[in-house]
């Protein structure tokens, strides 16, 4: 039982959590709101989620990319831990369960609408199932083409925000794609450490992720980017919907010196083993930031 709840890997759940709750919070913010809707969201996003780790762990060690070299972050398959066939069984499992509790959902959120609205949100669900597995899995998983940020900031931010929010409401709301990028931006600067601190073994093994590309110097530049256009894009919403007059609109600011020293910690950070511990903090602060900037939406 360790072994799997280590190839779930709990520190990663927090980021998968931050879209439902800010979708339901700006929801909230509107007064449409629904216990059913939200833990069926949470229970569906919390499957996907560790589909995702469980594919990733198994597409790693197939691959080559998670080899013997690696000491930091080591991977349940990699380490004989969890078998290659007990993964795979794992995987169909819970992408079943994905599937089922995704389909529950959208009965939940959407039964008062139209079929092609149903069926846009059942394709959705499918393709975010999909989208977990060829990450890593596959003959060319796109998260080693240095495509995993754009799908991360897709899924985390835009589809999990936005559609989350749809649920309850039955509305887009236009504005709300900048605290939708504000959880994308962040969710890919975690995947962003992630990928700074696997740049030497993800070279050696031909993962072209985004540090990779650019290398580690301007890797960081590029972290630090994510961090300031992600909170800018939560700055500028707080403007535009004239709520900036009131104070406690800006509880989210709270986090700005986390972020900063999340910043300076990757800046500085010259090994694995110095660098992992911020993947956590990043998961944590996002957390946190969507929690602030949430709270303020209906209080």
């Amino acid at each position: 039982m360790k072994n799997w709840i280590l190839a779930a890997r709990p520190r990663t759940l927090p980021l998968a959590l931050a879209s439902i709750l800010m979708g339901s919070f700006l929801a909230a913010g509107h007064d449409a709101f629904s216990w059913k809707i939200f833990w069926l969201a949470v229970l569906t996003t919390t499957f996907l989620q560790v589909l995702s780790n469980f594919a990733n762990d198994y597409g790693d060690t197939v691959s080559g990319v998670d080899s013997v070299e690696r000491t930091v972050a080591t991977r349940a398959v990699q380490t004989g831990a969890i078998t290659r066939e007990q993964m795979t069984r794992a995987m169909i499992i819970m992408s079943v369960l994905s599937l089922a509790s995704g389909s529950l959902l959208i009965y939940e959120g959407l039964k008062d609408t139209d079929m092609q609205t149903i069926l846009g949100f059942f394709g959705l669900g499918i393709l975010s199932i999909i989208a977990a597995i060829t990450y890593t899995v596959g003959k060319r998983p796109y998260g080693y083409m240095g495509l995993g940020d754009i799908s991360v900031l897709i899924f985390f931010g835009w589809v999990g925000v936005l559609g989350t929010y749809f649920l309850y409401t039955h509305n887009f709301d236009w504005l709300n794609f900048l605290p939708a990028s504000s959880c994308g931006l962040f969710a890919v600067g975690v995947l962003n450490i992630n990928n700074i601190r696997d740049i030497e073994s993800d070279t050696k093994t031909g993962k072209n992720s985004i540090p990779v590309r650019l290398g580690k110097e301007k890797a960081v530049i590029y972290h630090w980017l994510l961090l300031i256009v992600g909170f800018l894009c939560a700055v500028i919403y707080t403007l535009l919907n004239e709520s900036g007059n009131n104070w406690i609109h800006w509880l989210f600011v709270v986090t700005l010196p986390l972020l900063i020293k999340i910043g300076r910690g990757i800046s500085q950070g010259q090994t694995p083993a110095q660098i992992d511990p911020f993947l956590k903090r990043m998961a944590l602060t996002t957390l946190l930031f969507v929690l602030t900037f949430g709270l303020s939406q209906i209080l």
